[in-house]
């Protein structure tokens, strides 16, 4: 009899873990479609980040294979032209026009750069690819407004250099848009969007950064912080100038 009512627990169990998955997934894909939905999958978009200039592009003209290149174009003392380029075909850096090779260190390093860059840009479009694994973690009220939270977490495979962090995202329920952001990765983060843009169809947000004092808390825990005043305002993410063919 207890070998069954344990194996009923774990029945329930991975049911309850299931429904979550399913539910996060969901309001994500909602989501997507309110951000800019089929714009993502054909564009070129370019803008202003700090001292940067960015391209992003994809390319999906069979409607099976997603081709993409992000760019990060910058000078450095020299007054070099700096072509950082990751594809999928992989990354090559351009110094005024020609090809240099890189240690593979530094290729990690660049790589991840241009990614980060990307990822945080082409939110929630970014969620949807095969290595990140969405849960349901229930509804808050912030600022009067009632968001769905999703935690997020991604795979070993294909999940980058951080796939052991752990993600937290908050879903406007009436908006269906991606309003506040939360990750431990480089310190305790959490972003409010400040000003929203549709530019070609693509949503485009600036956020509020956030540090989180309150260092005891897990990332899915930053709203608390954030509703207690246990946080300091650090920067001001903003993409300028943008373009979108």
């Amino acid at each position: 009899m207890k070998k069954l009512i344990l194996f009923s627990i774990v029945i329930l169990g991975i049911s309850a873990c299931q429904d979550n998955s399913e539910r996060a997934r969901s309001i994500v894909a909602k989501s997507i479609e309110v951000h800019g939905g089929k714009k993502y999958e054909n564009f070129t978009a370019e803008f202003d980040f700090r001292k940067l200039h960015i391209k992003l592009m994809h390319e999906n003209a069979n409607g099976s294979s997603l081709r993409f290149q992000y760019e990060r174009i910058s000078k450095d003392s020299s007054r070099n032209d700096i072509w950082d380029i990751i594809n999928n075909d992989g990354f090559l850096r351009i110094i005024n026009g020609n090809q240099v090779q890189l240690s593979e260190k530094d290729v990690t390093r660049y790589t991840n750069a241009v990614n980060s860059i990307a990822y945080f840009v082409l939110l929630p479009y970014k969620l949807q690819d095969k290595a990140v694994n969405l849960e349901y973690i229930g509804e808050i009220t912030l600022d009067n407004k009632k968001y769905d939270k999703i935690k997020v977490w991604f795979n070993k495979e294909g999940g980058g250099k951080d796939f052991e962090d752990i993600y937290c995202y908050w879903f406007n329920q009436e908006t269906h848009t991606l309003d506040y952001i939360a990750y431990a990765n480089g310190g305790p983060r959490f972003r409010r969007f400040k000003n929203r843009q549709t530019i070609g169809g693509i949503v485009f947000q600036d956020y509020e950064n956030f540090v989180i004092t309150d260092t005891t808390l897990k990332t899915f825990e930053y709203d608390k912080a954030f509703i207690a005043g246990k946080d300091s305002l650090l920067s001001v993410i903003e993409q300028k100038n943008i373009i979108v063919k």
